[in-house]
């Protein structure tokens, strides 16, 4: 007998550690748990840019109607912020990022075959120009917002 894939899995295989499953806020992405702690540790020690976003943009638990998780691990990567719901990842890009552009590249592909869409902001942006990057961030939402079919608030009569 031939197994059908649930329409909800991406097509990549599951981690070993992980496995694909279905969450009550959305599909369960596998990521490595052994990540867990680092990702704990990179909550409790922000970089000063991290600490601004979302200290002045993001922590709002419905920003724009959208909740955010910080340093989210998804596969083997940790994400600076991830919203679920439109599947948006946000990356914010500083001096350790220089000469890793490869692994950066190879970290958006993976996410972006997960279905996630990857935004990145540079340091300095975040630190010197927040607003600009409020705007940005506002626009992407918006258009991921139109881009993601949402279900029907109540059934109509039958016809």
């Amino acid at each position: 007998m031939e197994s059908k894939k649930s329409p909800v899995q991406p097509s990549i295989s599951p981690l070993d550690k992980g496995g694909w499953g279905i969450a009550a806020r959305g599909p369960y992405i596998p990521y490595d748990r052994q990540l867990t702690e680092l990702a704990r540790n990179n909550r409790n020690n922000p970089t000063s840019p991290e600490r601004r976003m979302w200290c002045e943009i993001l922590k709002q638990d419905q920003y724009k109607g959208c909740r955010f998780l910080r340093q989210k691990p998804i596969g083997r990567f940790i994400v600076d912020f991830y919203c679920p719901t439109l599947s948006l990842a946000i990356e914010i890009d500083g001096d350790t990022h220089s000469g890793q552009e490869a692994y950066d590249a190879e970290r958006t592909e993976y996410l972006e075959r997960l279905g996630i869409t990857v935004v990145r902001f540079d340091n300095t942006d975040v630190m010197r120009n927040l607003e600009g990057v409020h705007r940005a961030l506002t626009e992407i939402i918006e258009q991921r917002k139109g881009a993601i079919p949402l279900p029907p608030l109540s059934r109509g009569p039958e016809v």
